[in-house]
């Protein structure tokens, strides 16, 4: 993602502010040593500091669809994290580096994000804008003369310009079948599981090799015979004979393959 944003903010500073000037547009770190050096026209983005912007990060889990529209895994939303840079302009002359510093200023601030048609790579496929400010002031664990400071080099006027580059690297959580219409199916039965003579239930396979029992009507089987009427209490034959009808339809359950 870094790299991107470099190329995109050349792109954008030798289009709209160099207009083919025989400017350089470098990422070097500005010491005393690199200034030195420097013997045409430059203009220096020096990224300083990356830490996430914790005012963009959103909750919750994203979901991803597949060709049918259906939701086959989850992710967390991108995080967002502020590259700042320090702009420097450096000439002959400090007339001409102000003037270079003005025209870097302006063209900034026609924009509020990074122009979404210069976008390439992996931001133009996250298809989310991609937030920049400049010459806000430094917050309050740091100052730019603790930049320049730490560069070894001589306080010089710049440009502070952040940008809030979204980054989609996150665990990425599958997501478990579709729910169907498929299961189990509750029917009603006179069947007795109880009664002796009734014999064992015939079975079924299923998907696996198991095999279960199906409970109800089988095919082939006689209706029942009716029940004797209740005549009295009692204990013995006749008494389970009753409790046998009293069982009445029962509910079973009929696995589908």
């Amino acid at each position: 993602m870094i790299h991107e944003v470099d190329e995109v903010l050349r792109a954008l500073f030798r289009t709209d502010v160099l207009e083919g000037a025989q400017i350089a547009v470098v990422f070097d770190a500005p010491t005393r040593e690199w200034a030195a050096k420097v013997n045409a026209p430059t203009i220096n983005l020096y990224l300083y500091d990356i830490r996430e912007d914790m005012r963009l990060r959103e909750r919750g889990l994203h979901n991803e669809y597949d060709a049918r529209g259906v939701v086959v895994a989850r992710r967390r939303p991108p995080r967002f994290f502020k590259l700042s840079y320090l702009i420097t302009a450096w000439t002959k002359r400090p007339e001409d580096e102000h003037r270079l510093l003005s025209s870097l200023l302006a063209c900034l601030l026609r924009h509020e994000s990074l122009p979404s048609e210069r976008l390439t790579g992996a931001l133009a496929d996250i298809g989310v804008a991609v937030p920049m400010t400049v010459a806000l002031p430094p917050p309050e664990d740091r100052s730019f003369a603790d930049v320049w400071s730490a560069l070894g080099g001589e306080l010089k006027p710049s440009l502070d310009l952040v940008v809030s580059v979204p980054v989609t690297e996150s665990p990425v959580y599958p997501v478990g079948p579709p729910v169907t219409d498929e299961g189990l199916r509750l029917g009603f039965t006179d069947h007795d599981p109880q009664d002796p003579s009734a014999g064992s239930p015939a079975r079924e396979r299923i998907p696996g090799g198991a095999e279960l029992p199906i409970y109800g009507r089988q095919p082939g089987r006689p209706e029942p015979a009716a029940q004797e009427p209740d005549t009295g209490a009692g204990t013995g034959r006749g008494a389970g004979r009753r409790r046998q009808a009293g069982i009445g339809r029962r509910i079973s359950e009929e696995r589908r393959g």
